[in-house]
Formats: structure tokens, C-alpha cells, sequence
């Protein structure tokens, strides 16, 4: 394949999980291919040749914002000060919810092994995030991972409610669930934590 060939195919295959994504956060699961290559401007051959299936698109979509969000939490993990380290990452997950509706990735998670195995790498890197800023008395000490990663919703969640919302309302809510994890006047949880084979 000459160098022109492999841009043209590299760039068909970002219009694609661009176009696809969007697809998905506005209809679901049942988004069809046929609006997704006339959302990406290209035709269904071309979307067969890069994903022979609806799933394998799918999974592509799942996997480039699951594989974002690791590495983002991998290189803040080596920061010298872990407080700030999470709530930047918690801050941009929130951002990344904001500019695109993840619901339709909780029907996505079981497609395939990749998934599967890319989204325990993002709770993994989480899960270090949150151990490190525990280790500097940066947030509260009976905080889980498993807490923060389900609290990563709240903010674009929270705002899904509010018609016509401003654009950074996610902020509002994003500050009181980053209030509620320091340890500065913090009560005792209760219940326990699920565990973690209790979350899809």
C-alpha cells in the first residue's frame, strides 16, 4: 500500500469512529451503518472494509475512548503531586462525557475480550490514581477506586437533566463530587462500597 493509499485509509477510518460514535451516543444500539458512513461522508463499502460488522465498529468506538482515558491516567500517575493528578483526569473524563453522550458504552462493554481487557486497564489505571492520592492525604481514606469510577458519571449525568444547560454546567456538579472526596469534613460512609463484580 503506497504512503497515499495508508493516509486516505487512516483518514476514512478516523472519519468513521468520529461518525460513529456520535451515531451511537444519538441512537444506541440501534444505529445503523448506513447513517453512519453518511454521517462520515464516505460509503458502506468503505465502512465494511475497516469493520466487517456492526460490533466491530462499535468495539473500535469503545476502544479509542476507553484506550484515551488509560493513557491520559497512566501519564498523570507519574506526576509528583497525586491530588491534583486525579482531579485532572476526573476533570477531563467529565469533559470528554460533556462533548459526547457515553450511556450507549454501558450496552458495549461485552462485545468482545478486547473490551473487556481495555476497560480493567482503565479501572486499573484508575484505581492507581486513586491509591496515590489516598498515600498523600489528598482524598478521603475510605474512598475506592470502584467509588471514583462510578462517580466519573455524575457530572455529565447530572446535567442530561437540564434542558438547553449552560456548556460548563458539568463544572458545578464536577466540583461538589471532587468536594466530596477530600477528607476536610468528611463523615462516615455508609453502606460499604459495592464490589466490583456488582458493576457492569
Amino acid at each position: 500500500m503506497t504512503r497515499a493509499l495508508r493516509a486516505d485509509a487512516a483518514r476514512n477510518r478516523s472519519l468513521l469512529l468520529a461518525a460513529a460514535a456520535e451515531e451511537f451516543a444519538a441512537r444506541g444500539m440501534e444505529a445503523s451503518v448506513a447513517d453512519i458512513a453518511r454521517r462520515a461522508g464516505i460509503g458502506k463499502g468503505t465502512v465494511f472494509r475497516h469493520f466487517p460488522t456492526k460490533d466491530d465498529l462499535l468495539a473500535a468506538v469503545v476502544l479509542d475512548r476507553v484506550d484515551s482515558l488509560a493513557a491520559l491516567a497512566r501519564q498523570l500517575y507519574v506526576r509528583d503531586d497525586p491530588g491534583p493528578a486525579l482531579f485532572e483526569f476526573l476533570e477531563a473524563a467529565a469533559g470528554k462525557q460533556q462533548q459526547l453522550d457515553f450511556s450507549f458504552l454501558r450496552d458495549a462493554g461485552d462485545i468482545n475480550d478486547r473490551l473487556r481487557d481495555a476497560r480493567e486497564r482503565l479501572f486499573g489505571a484508575i484505581v492507581g490514581l486513586v491509591s496515590r492520592a489516598q498515600g498523600a492525604g489528598a482524598i478521603r481514606a475510605d474512598i475506592t477506586g470502584l467509588d471514583v469510577i462510578l462517580m466519573m458519571c455524575v457530572p455529565a449525568h447530572v446535567v442530561s437533566f437540564v434542558p438547553d444547560a449552560p456548556p460548563d454546567l458539568w463544572r458545578r456538579y464536577l466540583a461538589l463530587v471532587v468536594d466530596g472526596l477530600r477528607p476536610e469534613g468528611a463523615h462516615p460512609l455508609s453502606p460499604p462500597a459495592p464490589g466490583t463484580d456488582s458493576v457492569r
